[in-house]
């Protein structure tokens, strides 16, 4: 197959999702799909695809074993409108391909990000990079949504006003706060996308960056459903342990297997609720009680 054209993926070409008050994420263009991905892992005895369970079959194998140079084969890129502290925490991802506005060549918009007030919460006791469960009450996020505001406004005024004294916009751009809003194009194969989907995703994240993830993640499955089924499964969902881990997971089964307490039919059970199919079932039995 010379290109692979994605229906689901056409209808959301070029199409605005929005993220935050005034940010938003676009898919530009993609470059392969589920296809590719199979028919780059069969390559190597020169077989087409097969049928969709065949196909769908390999891909869970792929992922599940850590076979990611197939995945690399299909490349995404997106336009995004991000708060510039949002852009710094993402700029860590150096896998990706990035050509962001500049400040240099380019006047920058009185665009700002303002939280919600049930985002605005104290630091957190016990995560030192994150902040509260609960939000502060409605009269204190009030008192700093304005405070915020005024910074905001007082910080673009001087920003023109600079600009008006015929101050080169490289340096009159470094009054503007990390909230200001910036835009990049960024391009990223699948693989590389997933362990950033898996990092800015987790809960431990800051909430900002998370939500940008899911939509990535939301568009992603227009492209590539299968792949990221597969990811969600064995990566958002999977759980991996330690060896110490494994050893007291091990103890616990075979003292349950030899006090009788598993049976054949509990093990049925086991794999009805975890939605297990019978080789997975098997598999699994293996793992925890060799």
């Amino acid at each position: 197959m010379a290109h692979c054209i994605v229906p689901s993926a056409e209808e959301i070409l070029d199409k605005e999702f929005p993220v935050l008050d005034k940010g938003f994420v676009r898919l530009v263009d993609y470059l392969g799909s589920d296809e590719r991905i199979v028919q780059a892992a069969r390559v190597s005895y020169g077989k087409g695809t097969k049928t969709f369970r065949e196909d769908r079959g390999l891909i869970f194998y792929l992922l599940r074993n850590e076979h990611t140079s197939p995945f690399e084969q299909v490349v995404l890129t997106f336009h995004i409108k991000l708060p510039i502290f949002v852009a710094r925490q993402w700029i860590r991802h150096r896998t990706a391909r990035v050509n962001e506005i500049s400040g240099r060549y380019s006047v920058l918009k009185d665009e700002f990000y303002l939280p919600a007030l049930e985002d605005l919460a104290a630091q957190s006791k016990d995560n030192k990079q994150g902040r509260a469960p609960e939000p502060f009450p409605m009269e204190v996020g009030e008192d700093i949504l304005q405070r915020v505001r005024a910074l905001q406004g007082e910080a673009y005024k001087v920003y023109e006003e600079l600009l008006g004294t015929g101050l080169a916009r490289e340096v009159a751009r470094i009054v503007l706060p990390l909230c200001a809003y910036t835009e990049w194009y960024w391009q990223m194969d699948l693989h590389n996308l997933m362990h950033f989907l898996k990092l800015r995703m987790d809960p431990h994240a800051q909430k900002e960056i998370r939500l940008y993830a899911q939509v990535i993640f939301e568009i992603t499955k227009r492209v590539c459903p299968i792949a990221m089924e597969a990811f969600e499964e064995y990566v958002l969902k999977g759980v991996t342990f330690s060896g110490k881990e494994m050893q007291a997971l091990h103890a616990l089964m075979q003292g349950f297997e030899s006090q009788g307490k598993i049976s054949e039919e509990e093990w049925r059970k086991i794999a009805a609720v975890s939605g297990l199919e019978e080789k997975e079932l098997e598999r699994f039995k293996g793992k925890v009680l060799e």
